[in-house]
């Protein structure tokens, strides 16, 4: 096994077809919408090149401007409203045990496995100003009742609440995971030591959570910018573009208007944007310790090969002079 392993046409053989897929299904698309943003292209018939035009309007397109705040706002309820929230309740799932641990997980879960159409039409009769859910609550308590909670002043908060809902459980769940791969041995190291449950989930939970923290956010963060499909659903971007997306808009840009090239360059932007965040977050969850001790390593490293070669040259000196 080791040989045929070692074998360099095996290894190719069983890299190529992954290998294919990333670059017909990943990198050609990439590829082609870098080309076509550099263009006027409708989506038919013929085009011209026009250069940086594209990005040039994009710089003053208030829509596109509007678009990238809301994914930031969505971003930033994903990180400090969402994922909190998630990790408290993962941890305290964690503690229920038995059936009503089971239980709770699926109900937390429901709203990911229910189709996104039906979740865009439930919250649109939630919303409803004549007859929602959310204006009766309002006149059983006393208040008119009359909201319109879909309005230009009310339509993204009332979005980022729905977005927000819907993605709790998937979040929930891999903080769930996380919790219940931590050495339970620890937690009983915390309790001898008399530590309440509060210190233990500071001092053990929340470090040995770090990997699985930045896994979560980042994928938060680029879900953020590539939300689509409940907004689209639910308000298509309006009123005016209110809650408009970044995904969304280059939607709407490059299917809608017809204005493929344009859409091509807001696809550009938004991977360049989702790169930018990945490395940034990377960066953020460094562990400090591990870079200092890498760039340790790599420094004995170099004084190791420093005297090598110190070695060797004297060698070579040594030799010359026994010959001379």
């Amino acid at each position: 096994m080791k040989k045929l392993y070692s074998n360099k046409l095996v290894i190719f053989s069983l890299i190529l077809p992954g290998l294919l897929l990333f670059i017909f299904a990943i990198l050609a698309p990439i590829c082609l919408s870098i080309y076509y943003g550099f263009t006027n292209y409708t989506g038919m018939g013929t085009y011209d090149m026009i250069g940086l035009e594209n990005y040039k309007n994009l710089l003053h397109d208030e829509a596109f401007a509007i678009s990238l705040r809301n994914s930031l706002l969505l971003a930033i309820g994903f990180i400090c409203i969402q994922h909190p929230i998630a990790m408290i309740i993962a941890a305290v799932l964690d503690k229920l045990g038995g059936r009503a641990e089971s239980f709770f997980r699926c109900v937390y879960f429901i709203p990911n496995v229910i189709s996104i159409a039906v979740i865009a039409k439930l919250w649109g009769f939630i919303y409803n100003p004549n007859f929602g859910l959310l204006n009766n609550i309002v006149k059983a308590f006393g208040g008119k009742g009359d909201i319109n909670w879909l309005d230009e002043k009310n339509a993204i908060w009332s979005v980022l609440i729905v977005l927000i809902w819907h993605g709790f459980g998937w979040g929930m769940l891999i903080y769930y995971t996380g919790i219940k791969n931590i050495d339970p041995t620890l937690y009983e190291a915390a309790s001898i030591d008399g530590a309440s449950q509060s210190q233990t989930f500071l001092r053990v939970t929340l470090p040995l959570m770090k990997p699985v923290i930045q896994v979560n956010v980042t994928m938060a963060v680029i879900s953020a910018l590539k939300q689509m499909e409940t907004v689209y659903l639910l308000t298509q971007g309006g009123p005016g573009n209110s809650t408009q997306f970044a995904a969304n808009y280059l939607y709407q840009q490059g299917f809608t208007a017809y204005r493929y090239g344009y859409g091509n360059a807001i696809g550009v932007i938004f991977i360049i944007i989702c790169l930018i965040a990945t490395v940034a977050l990377n960066k953020v969850f460094e562990d400090r310790d591990e870079v200092r001790m890498r760039k340790h390593e790599r420094d004995e490293e170099k004084r190791r090969n420093a005297m090598r070669k110190s070695v060797t040259v004297k060698n070579k000196l040594n030799s010359i002079k026994a010959v001379g």
